[in-house]
């Protein structure tokens, strides 16, 4: 990323990054002196109390082969090539099986610290990708919200923390971060992974980021927008800052507080060394970061990480377990890692992905944009077993199965049970039942 423009369409500005000028002091430069480092202005950090990793599965994740209906005719009907069988699988009970991809999910169901949530999504279902993924991301099936329900959360639940509240390892911030006063922090990994491991390599990451704050040139005007609505349409939303601030002058002080944010993140986290092996592929070296960071006492609350490529209209059958395989293997590595740190209780890891996929398969041996799907929320914390009712194969809507768990019911008891906030209508924007997903 060499220019200005390069850092507004990959790093911490968002959907709505918001920031003003008294917190950006106060909360890098203030809490970063000498003394301060604790914290202390956020009442509970994750450094002390409870976190939460939001784990997106991008594309849409077919939902019927990883919890599959091994027991149901017209599963095998409608997947002749795709349909698991139940020697493929990991057996829950006498209807569904796991994947066999996800050994270790299996032994955390077993264990009775997976939860899975069947059937989750929501009223008129868009097939969109983007329209999809930013209604999960807003809570807003109606209108795109400028602001995320993690945002609102950090609005509403988080007053006084530190931007590190929320970070998440993504090239653009997600819409969930969207927020009026703190949006978190977006970093991209490739420059985490020369600061922690050291060596010359550190210097550029160092310099990628001071790099950032140069004064910029007539060159660089030409290269990036002047005016903050040619700026909203290249974030992708709309975004906020001072009154009278200029682009530039807005961008600028978002890339200072990336590198003050990240050099307190990366100090952090290069103190942790760990036995655990984990696999190279970028969702396993997300994670490892993560709990660096939680090993390190980073007072962040929400981690946000990604697994693509999920979007399978063909010859899906090995691509998609082989993903699911890649995420079992990373999550193997993640929980080990805090299980040796003493930290896995206070750890729990919550799946998502924009849709699920239709239940009949295509002429290309993959399957199509579909409505609903399951989701997994994972850690010794959580009361393990199937949530919700087992949507219906045979009453299809237009090929579809249908939603019988609104994803904001699930967003409202990690909220509720697990982040501990009863500020519930203003985050989600309405009352949802609660499951019991923890203990």
């Amino acid at each position: 990323m060499k220019t200005r423009r390069d850092f507004l369409r990959s790093t911490v500005l968002g959907a709505s990054a918001t920031w003003t000028v008294p917190m950006f002091v106060e909360r890098t430069f203030g809490q970063l002196h000498e003394g301060s480092r604790d914290l202390a202005i956020q009442p509970t950090t994750g450094k002390d109390d409870t976190i939460l990793v939001v784990l997106q599965l991008a594309g849409g994740n077919d939902g019927l082969n990883t919890l599959v209906p091994f027991a149901d005719d017209e599963y095998h009907k409608a997947r002749p090539r795709l349909g698991k069988k139940e020697k493929e699988l990991i057996q829950l009970d006498d209807y569904f099986g796991l994947n066999g991809a996800m050994p270790f999910l299996g032994s955390l169901f077993k264990e009775g610290d997976l939860g899975i949530v069947q059937g989750v999504g929501y009223p008129n279902p868009n097939r969109s990708h983007f329209v999809s993924t930013s209604i999960w991301e807003t809570c807003d099936t109606y209108n795109r919200s400028n602001t995320g329900w993690l945002g609102r959360y950090f609005d509403n639940a988080c007053t006084g923390a530190d931007p590190t509240v929320g970070i998440s390892f993504n090239k653009t911030q997600p819409e969930s971060f969207g927020a009026e006063k703190n949006p978190g922090v977006c970093l991209d990994t490739p420059e985490l992974y020369r600061w922690i491991h050291g060596g010359g390599e550190k210097a550029k990451a160092e310099e990628f980021f001071a790099d950032l704050n140069k004064p910029h040139s007539d060159e660089d005007d030409e290269e990036m927008p002047s005016d903050g609505g040619s700026i909203a349409m290249a974030a992708g939303g709309k975004v906020g800052g001072i009154r009278g601030e200029n682009a530039l002058d807005f961008l600028e002080r978002v890339a200072l507080d990336a590198r003050v944010s990240s050099k307190q993140i990366l100090e952090i986290a290069a103190k942790h060394k760990t036995k655990v092996r984990y696999d190279g592929t970028p969702l396993a070296r997300n994670l490892n970061l993560v709990s660096r960071m939680i090993a390190g006492g980073m007072p962040t609350r929400v981690y946000y990480v990604s697994h693509g490529g999920f979007d399978t209209h063909n010859q899906q059958l090995n691509s998609h377990d082989r993903l699911l395989g890649q995420m079992d293997s990373a999550l193997k590595s993640f929980f080990a890692d805090l299980k040796e740190q003493g930290n896995e209780k206070r750890v729990v890891l919550m799946t998502f992905s924009e849709f699920g996929r239709r239940v009949a398969e295509n002429a290309s041996a993959g399957t199509d944009h579909g409505k609903a799907s399951c989701l997994f929320v994972a850690g010794p914390s959580v009361k393990g077993g199937l949530f919700g009712k087992a949507p219906s194969l045979a009453d299809l809507s237009d090929g579809d199965i249908q939603h019988t768990v609104d994803f904001r019911s699930v967003y409202g008891s990690v909220l509720q049970d697990w982040l501990k906030t009863s500020a519930l209508k203003p985050i989600l924007g309405g009352d949802y039942p609660k499951l019991h997903l923890f203990g």
